[in-house]
């Protein structure tokens, strides 16, 4: 249910504030609106301010919204409001008029970031866990436990990485734009600092999905391999484990941090058994060795090893926040580095260098709507902004169906000083639909493979 009510609300936010940039710049701009619609399909419900030219609607199916303006090519228009139609606008107020759709989600994504900014959040500090294996990190040397203080692409200054998930951010965006990443770390106890240099610019990053960090290497922060609640009869209990117990190694592998030990107990099933492993801890300044053996559970088909008991310490935590200036302007920078992105990586499938499994439809928007509600309102709050700067960088698409098709139109009238002819724009509203649909469907399969995968 929670999902349901937060995919309505965000989309339901995200297409009226788009639909009231178009509305604002129209009224603006001397246009009479005729209807303000969210959603199509069945009126659930309709006003019309005392006064006010414009009808406002909310209808069924949130999928979409319209404004209707004055227009002589859609009827016929009273000679004495000629002047109050679309169409015999200037060309400028014409293209302010597109525009200010996709531009409204844009500064509602400024406007989120910077109100997250502005709150402050409880953020990973940017300590690093152990590389996962084979991956670029691991092999550039890196071995868990590293502070990183500053991070940038190469070639340019490294800026200060206040927490993990800027760290990520950079990371993502140096894989999928094929830029090296220089780090600054801190040096052995704290003091000095160390440069490293991760070449991501080799990698062969096509899809922005988990395994992309897999690669990378660099997952998640440090987490104490600590162990924490343990449940009644499990086999951490059985074994003779406290809350609190540090675990050193198992098995023989050294532990280091919470999700290597986790990993290590995920893989303790061998043709279908528990594989007894021996545990060395510390606890309370001994060292103890402890035999473990999990117990055997299903889990998407396959057979893991659990031990009833929470494992794993929280990562250090950071607040992270930013005055009113700073807010803004550090959300002027997410939404503009974002957007910048989603424009690579749209290009890159183009010319087939990305994959179109990065493509995401409503069924894969839905479920990170939920998800990130349930995670709280900062969440939610970032997963809005992300999906905003999407529909406004879509929306902007020389596409002609989408706004980017009218700008594009009106960009050719600027220079020739004549409208596309009403044949070509048939043929090329077709074609835009062809394409638009082609998208939509390949977005729609993307999201019945994930969720059955």
């Amino acid at each position: 249910m929670l999902t349901v009510v937060a995919f309505i609300v965000a989309l339901s936010l995200l297409i009226a504030i788009h639909e009231y940039g178009h509305y604002r710049m129209a009224v603006a701009c001397g246009v009479k609106v005729l209807r303000f619609s969210i959603g199509f399909g069945h009126t659930l419900l309709r006003w019309q301010p005392k006064g006010s030219p414009t009808e406002f609607v909310l209808a069924a199916f949130p999928l979409g919204g319209y404004v209707r303006m004055l227009d002589e090519r859609e009827g016929p228009v009273d000679p004495a409001e000629r002047h109050l139609a679309f169409n015999t606008q200037p060309l400028r107020s014409r293209a302010l008029i597109v525009a200010a759709g996709p531009l409204a989600n844009l500064l509602l994504a400024v406007l989120l970031y910077a109100a997250v900014n502005w709150g402050g959040v409880q953020m990973a500090a940017p300590l690093l866990g152990p590389p996962a294996a084979e991956s670029v990190a691991e092999r550039a040397g890196f071995t868990g436990g590293e502070r990183v203080l500053r991070a940038g692409f190469e070639g340019q200054e490294p800026q200060e990485m206040v927490a993990f998930e800027d760290l990520r951010w950079l990371l993502t965006r140096g894989a999928l734009e094929g830029r090296d990443v220089r780090l600054v770390l801190a040096g052995p106890g704290g003091r000095g600092e160390t440069e490293r240099l991760l070449p991501l610019a080799a990698m062969d990053a096509r899809d922005a999905d988990a395994s992309l960090l897999e690669r990378i290497g660099i997952v998640a922060p440090l987490s104490r391999p600590e162990i924490g609640e343990i449940s009644a009869g499990g086999a951490a209990e059985r074994a003779g484990l406290r809350p609190g117990d540090l675990v050193l190694t198992a098995g023989g592998t050294t532990v280091s941090d919470g999700r290597q030990l986790r990993a290590l107990i995920r893989q303790s099933v061998r043709d279908g058994q528990a594989v007894t492993a021996v545990w060395r801890i510390e606890r309370e300044g001994r060292v103890l060795a402890l035999d473990v053996q999990p117990d055997v559970v299903e889990q998407g088909g396959a057979l893991i090893g659990r031990i009833g008991a929470y494992v794993g310490v929280p990562p250090e935590m950071v607040t992270v926040q930013y005055g009113p200036l700073d807010g803004i302007w550090q959300g002027v920078v997410k939404t503009w580095e974002v957007s910048v992105l989603t424009l690579r990586t749209l290009g890159r499938m183009v010319v087939g260098e990305a994959s179109l499994k990065n493509l995401s439809g409503p069924l894969t928007i839905a479920d990170y709507a939920g998800r990130s509600a349930s995670l709280g309102l900062t969440s939610y709050l970032v997963f809005l902004a992300l999906i905003s700067v999407s529909l406004g960088v879509l929306n902007l698409l020389p596409l002609p169906v989408l706004d980017g098709g009218h700008l594009m139109y009106y960009l050719w009238e600027g220079v020739t000083g004549r409208p596309v002819s009403e044949a070509w724009l048939e043929r090329l509203q077709r074609a835009g639909v062809v394409v638009l649909a082609l998208m939509m469907s390949i977005a729609l399969f993307n999201d019945v493979t994930r969720l059955l995968g």
